[in-house]
């Protein structure tokens, strides 16, 4: 393959086509297949000879991707990019040519890919030279890929098995990854609905919904919808292949501050397993109630968890570690009325700065508004009187 001459290559695309076989041709548009390889595709003007041998309805589609295959062949990651945007608007035309069918869709999935890997490397290059900003070329892919999108949407009056909507999560998810590296996630939603109102929404293959419930759980992490992110991620990870060790590390992330927040802990075993040592003491330190060693933990992995996005979602455990610190002050005092001072002198031995008797008050009064604590505040007399039963409901139940 890596020495294929045109004439093969042209006879090969031209076979496929005529027996409509999308998966071939979605690998002769590839460039994870060997034949970009061949220095005798990489040609800066085939449309004579993609004219003289491919069907007219292939045509732009083939000749874009051969002179893709050029660019790239010279290290133009630039003119790869805009060269594949061309590529894509042809299969999206393509695409709209047939009616009714949707064995092309191999074809779209491996022009949108290309386009997407070719708009990250386009877009470092061009932002480091300072032509563009950062995000700009992915974005213009973005609405390229669009283009497909929309022809895939309209497909509603085909029937189940032929509509070309079949092709639409390949979309989102390709949609999610441009989105999420460019920090529009509010772009998300309409596809989001596109998915969700679809008959067969939960019969499309399971790597693409794996990777639909690990951007969706992420979403409605951020959305600080923690029960939806729980139930996506958990789903993302659960089906994920034991073998993907990379990909459930990823998915963990995200799934073990949501778990968190929702009071389940990792065991130390999962940490371990999946090296992910940042967490470890979060863990304890939500566990013990040791709101300084959370804080110094957050500063000392300050880079991974910023990198990954989820430095804002860990400090929402601090909440959970007072409140394991206050159920310690609870049981160390055994009564059931309970200074505000005592409170206040435990922040104050974890190091929590500018805190007052007000401010310890507004802390207890938002535990019991949101069911960590059971009991209410006595302002007149500074002193909390909790409930002799389940004063400290388990996290879970919250």
């Amino acid at each position: 393959m890596a020495g294929m001459t045109l004439n093969d290559y042209l006879q090969r695309v031209q076979n496929a086509l005529y027996n409509q076989n999308g998966e071939v041709l979605g690998e002769l548009i590839s460039f994870r297949d060997p034949h970009v390889m061949s220095s005798r595709l990489m040609l800066e003007k085939p449309e004579r000879d993609v004219e003289r041998c491919v069907d007219v309805s292939l045509c732009e589609v083939i000749a874009g991707h051969l002179r893709a295959v050029w660019a790239a062949g010279s290290g133009d990651c630039v003119d790869a990019w805009k060269t594949q945007m061309v590529v894509v608007q042809a299969v999206s035309r393509f695409m709209q040519e047939l009616k009714e069918e949707n064995w092309m869709l191999p074809i779209m999935y491996s022009a949108c890919l290309d386009l997407r890997l070719f708009a990250l490397a386009a877009d470092s290059e061009l932002t480091r030279s300072g032509t563009c900003k950062a995000g700009e070329t992915l974005e213009k892919a973005a609405e390229a890929l669009m283009s497909c999108f929309r022809v895939c949407a309209a497909d509603t009056r085909t029937g189940e098995d032929c509509t070309k909507r079949w092709g639409l999560l390949y979309l989102v998810n390709q949609f999610f990854k441009i989105y999420f590296k460019i920090n529009k996630l509010n772009l998300c939603k309409p596809m989001i609905r596109a998915i969700e109102s679809l008959a067969f929404k939960d019969r499309f293959s399971l790597s693409q919904l794996i990777t639909y419930k690990y951007y969706t759980g992420r979403k409605d992490m951020f959305d600080s919808d923690f029960k939806s992110a729980d139930a996506t991620l958990s789903f993302a990870f659960q089906r994920c292949h034991a073998g993907s060790r990379k990909n459930k590390r990823r998915i963990l992330i995200y799934l073990i501050p949501v778990k968190m927040l929702r009071g389940y802990l990792p065991k130390e075993s999962v940490l371990e397993r999946f090296n992910l040592p940042e967490f470890r003491e979060v863990v304890i330190s939500v566990r013990q109630g040791n709101v300084r060693l959370l804080s110094e933990t957050l500063v000392k992995h300050e880079s991974f968890f910023i990198g990954a996005g989820i430095y804002l979602i860990l400090e929402k455990l601090k909440i959970l570690a007072f409140r394991n610190l206050f159920k310690k002050v609870f049981l160390v005092t055994g009564t059931h009325q309970i200074e505000v001072t005592l409170f206040l002198q435990s922040l104050k031995w974890m190091c929590v700065e500018d805190v007052d008797l007000d401010e310890t008050e507004c802390l207890l009064a938002n535990m019991i508004n949101d069911g960590r604590m059971k009991g209410y505040i006595s302002h007149a007399h500074r002193k909390v009187v909790v409930s002799k039963k389940d004063a400290f409901p388990p996290l879970t139940a919250c």
